[in-house]
């Protein structure tokens, strides 16, 4: 297993070519069942993904994710190619990404690396038989309440509270409010026109695609969060039951307008609400004060799935249970040793910090740290145990949606 992660490396930059703006070409949709299956999957920072491929080792140290490693790579170790799903990327590279799903579609910047679609369309491939194509749209930093702002929400409304704000630090209220008219909605129309545009010409895409056989939009997938959950300005209220509940409001509204723009009413649509640090149940004392912010926007993501309109064709994934416990109080205590020596060479003690890691961590938490961290922890450590398991988790729930099960 620990030659794994060695041959992973040394394929990065080649994994990365499977990438590039073209994609593949010369190849048919030989054996493929069916009418092409599109996927919508949209978000930030989270939905680019930042879980570097060296990463991939972790998954298999637990038995339990073991069998997902497996599907995750070859024979030789390397990550899998898709023989039926391509996808086409924007955001999460510099340029327009294009070609057959391998690993190196997540955040270009300090790649190879993965986000959900990886083992969203490997599961998928698996539980389909159809030829599939991921349209993926992802910028880091953006938030619901403005840059994903769907057109039936209107414009971005400061709260009396914040305009007072303004007006108190001697700022152009009317500036302020030109500003953020300009900054709403850019992401939404951002991702409406990239997906009408990929639609427009598949076979850029998806070589030997059969336009009179056509295509079906099969779902969409909604990975976002961060920034309106630290947003205290449009969430003054954060901290209290019903904080949030202006995020439900405004992304059951995202999913009405992404049906209307894409003309696709019933569009299934899957919400992978934010779990990071996982479930509040199981917070410690070090995680108390954010339990009830965090469990207050989870809920808040989730409460368009429980709305009768949106009954049987929307489904809420609590991201959450996919976070790695043993690795996040591998890192939490690796944090306590170092500020621990931190405070003893404060005090003129000379302290050698490694030797104090070796001595205060077990053997296994050292490897863990090692192997399944490439990130910070709202990028979910940049685990790809972590990040895999939620695309396996996101395709699954897609999947119970498009068959007339009960997703949750």
């Amino acid at each position: 297993m620990r030659s794994i992660h060695r041959r992973l490396v040394l394929r990065g930059l080649a994994l990365l070519g499977c990438g590039v703006a073209g994609g593949v070409r010369g190849e048919e949709l030989e054996g493929a069942k069916g009418r092409l299956q599109v996927y919508v999957l949209a978000g930030q920072s989270n939905m680019q993904g930042h879980a570097q491929v060296r990463t991939f080792e972790h998954i298999g140290m637990d038995p339990a994710t073991m069998p997902m490693l497996a599907k995750m790579t070859g024979a030789d170790g390397r990550p899998k190619v898709c023989e039926r799903v391509w996808i086409a990327s924007l955001g999460s590279a510099e340029a327009e990404q294009t070609g057959k799903l391998t690993a190196g579609y997540g955040a270009a910047q300090g790649g190879p690396k993965i986000g959900p679609e990886f083992t969203f369309g490997l599961y998928m491939e698996e539980l389909t038989e159809a030829p599939i194509l991921l349209i993926k749209t992802a910028w880091g930093g953006k938030s619901l309440n403005t840059d994903f702002r769907p057109p039936g929400s209107g414009p971005y409304p400061f709260s009396e509270a914040q305009l007072e704000g303004f007006r108190k630090a001697g700022k152009d209220v009317e500036a302020m409010r030109a500003a953020k008219a300009a900054e709403t909605g850019v992401n939404y129309r951002l991702m409406v026109e990239y997906v009408r545009k990929v639609l427009g010409d598949i076979g850029k895409v998806v070589p030997g695609y059969d336009a009179a056989r056509g295509y079906d939009l099969a779902g969409f997938v909604w990975f976002q969060g961060w920034n309106d959950m630290v947003d205290s300005g449009t969430y003054p209220r954060r901290d209290e039951p019903g904080g949030y509940d202006a995020y439900g409001t405004v992304l059951a509204q995202f999913i009405r307008d992404v049906r209307k723009d894409l003309k696709s009413p019933g569009l299934p649509f899957v919400i992978g609400v934010m779990g990071i640090g996982g479930p509040t149940s199981e917070y410690g004392a070090e995680q108390a004060r954010y339990k009830g912010v965090h469990q207050h926007f989870r809920d808040a993501m989730a409460a368009p799935a429980a709305l009768p309109e949106f009954a049987g064709n929307v489904a809420a994934v609590r991201t959450e249970v996919y976070w790695d416990q043993e690795l996040s109080a591998a890192k939490a205590k690796e944090q306590m040793v170092r500020g621990e020596a931190k405070r003893r060479g404060a005090a003129g003690e000379t302290v050698d910090v490694e030797a104090l890691l070796k001595e205060k961590l077990s053997e296994r938490e050292r490897t863990i740290l090692e192997k399944g961290i490439s990130n910070l922890e709202f990028h979910y450590l940049g685990s790809a145990k972590i990040l895999g398991g939620v695309g396996k988790g996101l395709a699954e729930a897609m999947v119970r949606l498009r068959s007339g099960g009960e997703a949750k």
